[in-house]
């Protein structure tokens, strides 16, 4: 496509997202004929002859504001009409000089009426609420106020479809008036997302500020202790941090319900969930949810013109196109030139916001730590989590609380929202590593980012949700949470998963990483228990030469490697060594450090040692140091000896005697049952006929994975066998694109 024919193309697309709009009619009489079939109660009002208004009934639409778009500057029609939208009408849309024709009629979009060039042919009016007709004429200056009042919680819909005209003492949804001074502003019980706005202290005749029992986070703004007259300010029942502003004496401040009032930023809720804190509030009406088809086309269009975009405007400003009702933000992974185009599909039915790069305000919603990861807004994060409920506490760790989450479609995640004493310079390193690693190295066996977060002090990662936890619960707490014991075929399963996890990002990986904190508790299982990696906060990239030496020693007591523990020296042994104290814990069943044994026997590794020096003489002795949850037989017996010799050289003294990942993923592979395909299935195969030779059918699926692992001439590989678990890369929820591609992946 030639840039002369972009204009025309971006024409097609948001007319068609006009023609999609309009689709909203379709749906109508069927709505009318539901409504016939059902027996409505009298509190149910479905009276109107639209049916996106009817109570406990949503409608799709575009909401938010309009985005920044002075990147388009072939953009020559530009028709949103009959959605959501609120906020301003940005100058970077008014001053396009390709425009030919606006459309932005039934919208909510507020402040002045935009002008255009006398050569623009402009439709605007309806159910906007300018504050005035005349195009290009300023709002009253208490309508510029409020609206920036209403920019800090994201433009809601609510307001813009309340707040019309110049005159806010005109029946504006919470406001008061004395004669022409706004006295009140009662905003509370609104389900307001976002932050106070300091623009409140322009508003001198100011006396009650209501805000209580919202969503609001952030901290309580100075500027408010200068209102002369203020004498009410409830914030309560919110999500405020901080220390709260020395007000005047004669100010009541309500700030109960904000656990984290007095706090540097937000933190996760109390130290463990309580059995009797299951009932949240729930909506005795049921929700129907009306797709309209014009919010899946509009999206498609989207999609389609930030590839064009992205294709052919090489020194474009980075575009972006923006629906806030989920804040899901899609990057084109090659970004390296500055146009990237950023496009937001809706998705679930949060209050707006808008989108920001890095480089702009710290109070936007979403920031870009680097092109080609998912952003979540956090207000996207806090609706799937519950407002980061106790309910939905997965684990604790150091780095913070992990939550379940699950989005609009069903699809369940893992968010880990950091503490809030984390946020450091160390706490932002292994932030940015984990995103980092985990968008370049795609495995089976290790646990896929599907994007991240950074609010203010909010530092949250997303992670695909694993059900049944971590290895530790399964190998130390499953008595507590009523699981059964893993037997013996299952926890060689579990290792072997590890080992080839770890074994990818040591060998086959486009570069060569070193986890540093291989733990059970870093190890999680699906639903099949089969094994992924998690937590990459400390990777770091394995050194050129022997090996590199880190100032600070970072990982878990008992499973550092001695010469990382005390001389900082780090190579991939050390990955090894902690391997292999997680195989002796797989055949004890004991913790590598455990203060209820006695003294000598605390430290795994040393326990162990001295039980293999004596098994020969003690025949019993090897006997009694095996978890008694394992089934003995004979074969489990003589696989469980190997493991335990495997286990004592990965725990070797000097790293030169320790193997590499590849020997254990050998001896391991040997000891599991092989697996084979009960019936063919083209996604899990990748198109492989198992009757081609070994070296092309394993180059075939090294292009399907994106590996570049170097084979002999004989063809051999150290991967091992395929085995029975699937594509590690879940199936992305609507809204979600890859962050990666194969070539990444070498």
């Amino acid at each position: 496509m030639t840039k002369s024919h972009l204009g025309i193309f971006l024409c097609f697309l948001l007319s068609s997202l006009n023609f999609a709009a309009s689709q909203t009619s379709v749906d109508g009489p069927t709505m009318q004929a539901l409504k016939s079939s059902l027996n409505l109660t009298k509190d149910i009002d479905w009276s109107d002859p639209n049916p996106c208004k009817w109570q406990t009934v949503q409608c799709n639409a575009f909401s938010g504001p309009i985005p920044d778009l002075s990147g388009l500057h072939s953009l020559s029609k530009f028709n949103v009409r009959e959605n959501q939208l609120t906020g301003l009408v940005p100058p970077s849309l008014t001053s396009l000089k390709s425009l030919t024709t606006v459309n932005l009629t039934n919208n909510y979009l507020q402040g002045p009426t935009p002008q255009f060039d006398k050569s623009v042919g402009v439709d605007v009016l309806t159910t906007n609420r300018f504050c005035l007709d005349t195009p290009g004429t300023p709002c009253d200056p208490r309508v510029n106020t409020l609206l920036s009042v209403a920019e800090s919680l994201g433009y809601p819909v609510k307001l813009a479809m309340n707040w019309k005209g110049n005159n806010p003492c005109d029946s504006w949804l919470g406001i008061t008036c004395t004669g022409s001074n706004v006295t009140v502003v009662n905003l509370g019980k609104q389900g307001l997302t976002g932050t106070i706005s300091p623009s409140f202290a322009k508003i001198a005749s100011l006396e009650t500020i209501n805000l209580a029992n919202n969503n609001l986070t952030g901290s309580i703004p100075k500027e408010l202790t200068t209102l002369p007259k203020l004498k009410t300010l409830d914030v309560s029942n919110n999500d405020i941090y901080g220390d709260v502003p020395k007000f005047g004496v004669s100010v009541n401040v309500v700030i109960t319900g904000n656990a984290n009032i007095g706090k540097d930023g937000p933190s996760p809720p109390g130290v463990s969930p309580t059995g009797g804190g299951g009932s949240s509030k729930k909506s005795s009406s049921v929700k129907i949810i009306v797709p309209v088809v014009g919010g899946v086309i509009a999206a498609f269009c989207l999609v389609g013109l930030g590839v064009c975009l992205y294709a052919k405007r090489r020194r474009a400003r980075p575009a972006k196109v923006q629906s806030p009702n989920s804040h899901v933000v899609i990057h084109p992974h090659h970004s390296g030139d500055g146009d990237a185009i950023k496009l937001t599909v809706a998705a679930s039915s949060v209050g707006g916001g808008t989108e920001s790069s890095h480089s702009q305000t710290a109070n936007s919603d979403i920031h870009v730590v680097e092109s080609g990861n998912l952003v979540i807004s956090i207000q996207v994060l806090r609706n799937v989590t519950n407002n980061f409920s106790e309910e939905n506490i997965l684990g604790r760790g150091g780095f913070g609380t992990v939550y379940k989450g699950e989005l609009h479609d069903g699809t369940k995640i893992a968010v880990k929202r950091m503490e809030p004493s984390a946020v450091s310079d160390k706490g932002l390193e292994e932030f940015k590593s984990e995103i980092t690693v985990l968008t370049k190295m795609r495995h089976r066996h290790l646990v896929a980012l599907l994007g991240y977060c950074l609010d203010g002090n909010e530092k949250l990662l997303v992670y695909e949700y694993m059900p049944q936890g971590t290895l530790s619960q399964h190998l130390f707490h499953w008595k507590e949470e009523e699981r059964k014991p893993l037997d013996w075929t299952r926890r060689l399963a579990i290792a072997l998963d590890v080992a080839r996890g770890v074994e990818y990002l040591h060998t086959l990986a486009h570069q060569s990483f070193i986890h540093r904190d291989l733990k059970p508790s870093n190890i999680l299982l699906g639903d099949d228990m089969r094994a992924k990696v998690s937590d990459f906060g400390l990777v770091r990239l394995a050194p050129e030469g022997k090996y590199s030496i880190e100032t600070r020693v970072a990982g878990t007591f008992g499973y550092l490697a001695p010469e990382y523990a005390v001389t900082g020296r780090v190579t991939t042994k050390v990955d090894i060594f902690s391997l292999g104290v997680i195989l002796m814990e797989l055949i004890t069943g004991r913790k590598a450090l455990d203060v209820t044994q006695p003294e000598d026997s605390v430290h795994l590794v040393t326990w162990f040692r001295r039980v293999a020096a004596s098994k020969d003489k003690d025949k019993d002795a090897f006997k009694n140091a095996l978890d008694p949850n394992i089934n003995l037989d004979e074969d489990t017996l003589l696989s469980i000896q190997k493991v335990w010799e495997l286990a004592g050289h990965c725990c070797a003294r000097e790293p030169n005697q320790r193997p590499d990942m590849g020997h254990i993923v050998n001896v391991l592979s040997s000891l599991t049952v092989q697996w084979k395909p009960s019936e063919a299935d083209p996604d899990d195969l990748y198109g492989i006929d198992y009757d081609m030779p070994l070296p092309q059918a394993v180059k075939k699926w090294q292009a399907s994975e994106g590996l570049s692992q170097t084979m002999d001439d004989s063809g051999s590989s150290s991967y091992g066998s395929r085995d029975n678990t699937q594509t590690s890369i879940p199936i992305r929820p609507s809204g979600f694109a890859a962050s990666f591609t194969s070539v990444d992946g070498r």
